[in-house]
């Protein structure tokens, strides 16, 4: 039967088309289910994927626009846009320094304590002028986009004070309306205690809760609340608080939790109802018990144990195996993650957390849309979903996370759109 609508987009002879059609999110054995079509097609009318299925069938079926785009895949992967559930991109300055300090032995505690960290890029953001935080954020999101990522969370974090937070809050809404790139913004006031309030970090939490998170809500600049939960940064007991404040005024929640240590971050962010839970390099078992149990999916970042020297990546196999929804994230930062390719994220969750190809494919797509809320739009290849794909300069999907270190993006796809790559 004919299509009613008629496709602006068509791409014919994929090799394998990577649909993952079903569920979101997925759990357990199902990560390995990736719902492939050799010799596959897909077809959209603006936005929206209109079919899928054998490319002489949908090509067959479809009734094509006058200014219909035919791209010829030539036997390649196409695959669901990437999605990046966990960034920070609005920074002006870089911390090379620190990197160095670490090739020297020293920990992120001790870096932070001579001057660097947070509170370094901190000091930076408030002096550089916004033009060029602008443009220096734009050309990241540049590089998330040219290595297949066609959604990406973005964290406030870097300002530390309620003009600086909402600078970074409304640079991410413009170069949303700018950019090729889709943004999830985040607000992240809770990432550090400015130099200001160390002696009074009380005053600082007040600042967040009664000025900075109804500020935020009323010029509806973010979707979510974050919170750096560790015992050196903020404690359960403070990131309760202004997590419970931020889900009264409406906005969802996420969490920083055990990336240093094992302080229960895990299990407060599943009490609450998180979208989401981070890093969780050092969850103990009674936190992967509580995120199985509930619905906030389980964002790892390996990039960040790679940058730190850590011996130790989170437990996915253990979070797998107990049935939490597993997501993976570049967390691309200045600091402990200065990476924008989330396909080298798929090799070191492969090396290091022994997952599978498949299973790290679902954690960049399918489950990374379940980790910012925007599962039934995006993730998957499915008539009615949003058209965001991604070809690829391969033959099988297996090779993202095989042949490491380039980029293997042919093109990319946005709301039905092929994307210019710098």
């Amino acid at each position: 039967m004919a299509l009613q609508k008629r496709a602006t987009l068509l791409i014919k002879n994929i090799g394998q088309l990577v649909t993952m059609a079903g569920p979101a999110p997925r759990l357990g054995s199902q990560m390995k289910q990736l719902e492939i079509i050799k010799d596959g097609g897909i077809a959209a009318a603006a936005d929206e994927i209109i079919a899928v299925g054998k490319s002489g069938e949908i090509e067959g079926q479809s009734f094509l626009a006058e200014s219909c785009k035919i791209i010829d895949a030539k036997g390649a992967v196409v695959t669901p846009g990437l999605i990046d559930p966990h960034t920070h991109p609005v920074f002006s300055m870089t911390r090379e320094d620190d990197f160095e300090m670490r090739t020297l032995g020293k920990s992120y505690e001790e870096i932070a304590e001579a001057g660097g960290g947070i509170r370094s890029s901190v000091r930076d953001l408030r002096k550089t002028p916004r033009d060029i935080i602008e443009k220096k954020t734009g050309a990241r999101l540049d590089r998330l986009i040219s290595y297949g990522i066609t959604t990406a969370e973005a964290k406030s974090g870097y300002g530390l004070s309620t003009e600086s937070e909402i600078m970074q809050l409304e640079i991410i809404k413009g170069l949303n309306e700018t950019h090729s790139i889709e943004l999830v913004p985040t607000f992240l006031g809770a990432h550090e205690v400015p130099d200001e309030f160390r002696n009074n970090r009380q005053e600082y939490i007040d600042l967040i809760i009664n000025e900075m998170l109804p500020l935020v809500t009323k010029r509806k600049l973010a979707q979510f609340c974050d919170v750096f939960c560790e015992e050196s940064v903020f404690t359960i007991d403070e990131s309760r608080r202004i997590q419970e404040a931020a889900k009264k005024l409406g906005l969802g929640l996420k969490f920083h939790a055990d990336e240093l240590k094992s302080t229960g971050g895990a299990e407060l962010a599943a009490l609450l109802g998180a979208t989401s839970a981070d890093h969780l390099v050092y969850i103990s078992d009674a936190g992967i018990k509580a995120l199985a149990a509930s619905r906030t999916v389980a964002t790892l970042l390996p990039g960040t144990s790679f940058s730190l020297r850590s011996k130790q990546y989170a437990p996915a196999r253990k979070l797998i195996e107990a049935g939490a929804i597993v997501a993976l994230a570049t967390d691309c930062n200045p600091g402990s993650s200065y990476t924008e390719s989330l396909p080298f994220v798929t090799t070191l969750a492969s090396l290091q957390m022994r997952l599978t190809a498949a299973e790290t494919l679902t954690a960049i797509t399918v489950n990374a849309a379940c980790a910012i809320g925007r599962q039934h739009r995006i993730g998957r290849l499915e008539p009615g979903m949003q058209a965001d794909m991604v070809i690829w300069d391969m033959q099988d999907y297996r090779e993202m996370p095989y042949h490491y270190a380039v980029n293997l993006v042919s093109q990319v796809i946005k709301k039905g759109n092929p994307v210019s790559l710098n």
